[in-house]
């Protein structure tokens, strides 16, 4: 019972760990800053508690921010759901269908990935997210996706807030000349005055908040209307990756195949219920899932490992001609190299020169690939930084 209850305590202590990471710090200083603000301008200077709007305003306020924390915290805490260590498929002859993940000692299940942050096969993986520093999968989708709606909401409502502070505090304070504009923020006009005047200080704070608002109502908004596009046609991010891949490889080898997408169930509404349901708990158990006609639990992994069979024939060999640390930001390697380097949190794998790089795809100053260890791949896509050189040479400052 000891070993049992100190095991649980060193989980929740890994858990409450995820608020150690600049993602949910900034995620939350942006919650509390505008929800903060828009509370203090609506009860001191725009619509106060004595009133009947007011107090509607204030408890509206306060509920935005409860709901948002509510599914900010649930998609964090309650995770995606981690494919069982040592999972494999009931009938054996179905491992020949699925890819063997080394990490976790395990086959993948359909539509789960292996997410390097989190160090685990993820059930249905849509992408590894930094605000909520954990992934979004199979268990937090809809907390996820209810964050993205409720956080603009919220934002819209405490915008409005600012917006409508500043006009009514500035209004009688502003006044115009033949060729300048001057605003008087010494003292507030206004019967009866507030206990706490609005001066510079006041209209700077709400000004900076109206900024966070806006930035953080375009951006989620962005990314909510992303995430309802691929759960209303039952995908998630890597899937729609992979569909698109599937039609770019067929039509490149010309087989004359038809991929069809296995867990579209051809209607929005049936789609949106995978993910949503009145109890919380989305349907399935992560492992099996339903399918539509004329497909099968392997339709998708089978097409996985075709597209990964076609990346190993289609990649091209570099060799690194500089020893690489594998530091994020590469100083020592000139200021070219730095201000390329990709932002992103991709892990880079140290390198020294002569190793041997297998890339799989790239853009115009870094691509994807695989060390070559031993004549042998790792398996593991990593990040590479390639650095063109005026002798034509290639450097290959990072995996």
């Amino acid at each position: 019972m000891g070993a049992l209850c100190s095991v649980i305590r060193f989980e929740n202590l890994q858990e409450l760990k995820r608020l150690c990471h600049w993602g949910p710090i900034i995620a939350l200083g942006v919650i509390a800053i505008c929800s903060t603000m828009a509370m203090i301008d609506a009860v001191m200077w725009y619509w106060p508690l004595d009133t009947t709007g007011g107090s509607v305003n204030f408890i509206m306020l306060i509920n935005w921010t409860v709901m948002i924390l509510y599914n900010y915290f649930n998609a964090m805490f309650i995770g995606p759901g981690y494919v069982p260590l040592g999972w494999k498929p009931e009938k054996s002859q179905d491992c020949m269908y699925v890819q063997y993940c080394k990490v976790c000692q395990s086959y993948k299940a359909p539509r789960s990935h292996h997410c390097r942050k989190c160090n685990r096969c993820v059930m249905k993986m849509d992408h590894h997210c930094p605000w909520i520093n954990n992934c979004c999968g199979y268990q937090n989708h809809a907390s996820f996706t209810l964050f993205l709606l409720l956080a603009p909401l919220g934002c819209i409502h405490a915008s409005f807030i600012f917006v409508m502070t500043m006009y009514t505090q500035l209004y009688n304070r502003i006044s115009f000349g033949w060729s300048s504009v001057k605003i008087d923020m010494s003292a507030a006009k206004r019967d009866p005055l507030p206990i706490i005047p609005f001066g510079l200080s006041a209209f700077a704070a709400s000004l900076f908040a109206l900024g966070l608002a806006l930035g953080t109502t375009i951006a989620v908004g962005m990314l909510f209307i992303i995430q309802m596009k691929v759960i209303l046609r039952n995908k998630t991010s890597i899937e729609s990756w992979i569909e698109d891949k599937a039609k770019d490889r067929i039509q490149y080898y010309k087989t004359g195949e038809i991929f069809i997408f296995p867990y579209d169930m051809g209607s929005k509404w049936k789609n949106f219920k995978q993910v949503f349901t009145w109890s919380g708990i989305p349907e399935g158990d992560g492992l099996e899932w339903r399918v539509r006609e004329g497909c099968h639990q392997y339709t998708l992994t089978i097409e996985q490992l075709k597209q990964k069979a076609d990346k190993r024939v289609r990649s091209v060999r570099y060799r690194a001609v500089e020893d690489y640390s594998g530091a994020c930001c590469p100083v020592t390697k000139g200021v070219k190299t730095f201000f390329t380097t990709p932002c992103t949190e991709e892990p880079r794998i140290a390198l020294c020169k002569g190793d041997l790089i297998l890339a799989t795809r790239g853009l115009k100053h870094w691509m994807y690939g695989d060390k070559v260890l031993d004549s042998t791949t790792d398996g593991t896509k990593q990040l590479l930084l390639i650095i063109l050189q005026e002798a034509n040479l290639v450097i290959v400052l990072a995996v």
